[in-house]
């Protein structure tokens, strides 16, 4: 049976392939044929079109909580969970492993009784930082040629742009021998603000949503009772555009940012055309022979750094698995999404099946076999046939949404289900870039150490309202629209800007546009919603 997945976080569409395809063919005999919102018209425009279609797929991902994920319910476009008993019979694992996440979408979203879905990344009860080696983002640089360009120390983001610049003068051509950039951007993740913008206001501990509600005009402190209006002439957006400009006039931008996809980008990265990235779980470069001569990727800090950090969650985040109201045998649709939230599943389909990449040991823990330390993370490793062929990286799960957190310990294990915090792995000698970085950090091991050690993380605090995201009205939803609208396409012409005499003209007319439109009304209306959840911090 094949199954259409419409993903609105998925960066591919068609029939999934290799390794895990064949998972899921060999252990469901289903086929996943994934429909991205993403790169099918963009995700108002496809889900307006599955919506009046009056069908929205078998499995649904949302890529929030709010205003499409409840229209869906209102109009009968998802199905309940409880009705025949489904998920008492399916959902065994779900039950199990992920109980108060169920308990908060039939408090949020059900009316205490229905269950139209479950959100993602669900994290054991305890407080700090969840996340494994690495933060979501934060500053990596090309580690050899920064301690080639003299290991500057780096207080303020401005800081960076020297010192790239220096780097880029060091390495200027790519292994293939094509220009080398500090910054490659892509508009695919562009959502009510430029992306690329945004994660600079993630390193200084602010983030568009606070948890809860979802986004819209306002930036919200992880950890402080702060929020900046994504205009505030003194806010992060604003001093990113300005810093992209700099970086631009220096020749530290790569021009194809405009019309490139983030698989582009991916690419360039792998390729070493790349000499900055947000995301450690991007650095593609790191190829183990490439550690090996001590080149590559890690965090290079600088002194304001904050970086934004999301706290355990019982209840999960606000990314939701759903089941469409169409679907033909949601009892297998249902055993398949349940089998993701078992420890087997979680592990199979973020590392493959036992024997490719993994492999138990002695003593009943997990370590990597030598495919394993070849194809992670995300490398072109060629896959054996028996186990679907292809590459690792084309082979991976393509639905591109979590089920639980991967630093959430694996009770089969003991150890946490992230890779590079088993037992095994933390045992390995470090590689020549890892023996590098550490001895300059002081002796860390890993980037979530220096950082929680340095006191350089804002940890968000994970709450539970027993309440629905209040949903923006078709009014101010309009204006949003329409703002968002301008705000981005200024925000890269702001970029590209010829001169400052240009930046600062383009500035001022996004400004006066964006409040023309109606800007603060859907600004006032999102800071009302935020201060509820700093209410609900002190609780």
């Amino acid at each position: 049976m094949t199954i259409d997945v419409f993903s609105m976080l998925s960066n591919f569409s068609g029939e999934q392939q290799g390794w895990f395809a064949k998972v899921v063919k060999d252990k469901f005999n289903l086929k996943l044929n994934i429909i991205s919102s993403n790169l099918e018209g963009g995700g108002d425009v496809k889900f307006s079109a599955m919506m009046s279609s009056g069908d929205l797929g078998d499995l649904v991902v949302f890529g929030d909580d709010g205003q499409k994920y409840q229209d869906a319910i209102k109009t009968g476009m998802l199905l309940d969970w409880t009705e025949n008993g489904l998920l008492d019979t399916y959902g065994k694992n779900i039950l199990q492993y992920a109980p108060k996440a169920i308990e908060k979408n039939k408090v949020n979203f059900g009316g205490g009784s229905k269950v139209y879905g479950i959100g993602f990344d669900v994290g054991e009860d305890k407080e700090g930082p969840s996340e494994a080696r690495d933060l979501t983002y934060h500053p990596n640089l090309r580690f050899d040629l920064y301690q080639k360009a003299g290991s500057p120390t780096i207080t303020k983001m401005e800081d960076y742009l020297p010192v790239l610049k220096k780097m880029q003068e060091l390495e200027p051509k790519s292994d293939s021998g094509r220009p080398t950039y500090a910054f490659s951007m892509w508009k695919d993740w562009d959502g009510n603000m430029m992306m690329n913008a945004k994660a600079w206001a993630g390193l200084h501990g602010f983030d568009e949503t606070d948890g809860f509600n979802n986004g819209g005009f306002t930036l919200i402190s992880a950890d402080k009772d702060e929020i900046q209006g994504v205009l505030d002439e003194d806010g992060y957006y604003l001093r990113a555009l300005k810093f992209y400009y700099d970086a631009n006039q220096m020749g530290l931008v790569d021009p194809d940012s405009l019309t490139q996809t983030f698989d582009d980008v991916v690419n360039k990265m792998t390729d070493g055309q790349l000499l900055f990235t947000w995301f450690p779980w991007m650095n593609t470069y790191n190829t183990p022979e490439r550690l090996a001569q001590g080149k590559g990727f890690a965090l290079v800090p600088f002194k304001e750094e904050r970086t934004f950090s999301y706290g355990f969650n019982p209840y999960g985040g606000n990314r939701v698995w759903a089941i469409g109201s169409k679907a033909k045998h949601p009892e297998r649709i249902l055993e398949f999404l349940d089998w993701m939230y078992s420890p087997e599943g979680v592990t199979v389909a973020n590392y493959g099946p036992e024997g490719l990449a993994w492999k138990k040991g002695a003593d009943g823990k997990y370590e990597l076999t030598e495919f394993g330390e070849q194809a992670f993370p995300s490398n072109p490793t060629p896959v054996p046939e028996e186990f679907g062929g292809g590459t690792w990286k084309d082979g991976q799960n393509q639905i591109n949404n979590t089920t639980l957190k991967l630093t959430a310990t694996n009770p089969l294990t003991g150890d946490p289900y992230q890779y590079d915090l088993w037992t095994s792995y933390l045992a390995k000698a470090p590689n020549k870039l890892e023996e590098a970085w550490r001895a300059a950090m002081g002796g860390a091991t890993t980037a979530k150490e220096y950082l929680e050690k340095n006191n350089l993380l804002a940890v968000n605090k994970q709450i539970f309202t027993g309440t629905a995201p209040e949903v923006i009205s078709d009014e101010l939803s309009q204006k949003q629209s329409q703002v968002a609208q301008v705000i981005k396409q200024y925000s890269w012409k702001m970029i590209f800007a010829k001169d400052q005499a240009e930046f600062d003209k383009l500035k001022q007319e996004m400004i006066d546009k964006a409040k023309g439109l109606g800007y603060e009304d859907v600004l006032n209306w999102n800071k009302e919603q935020n201060q509820k959840v700093f209410e609900y911090r002190k609780q």
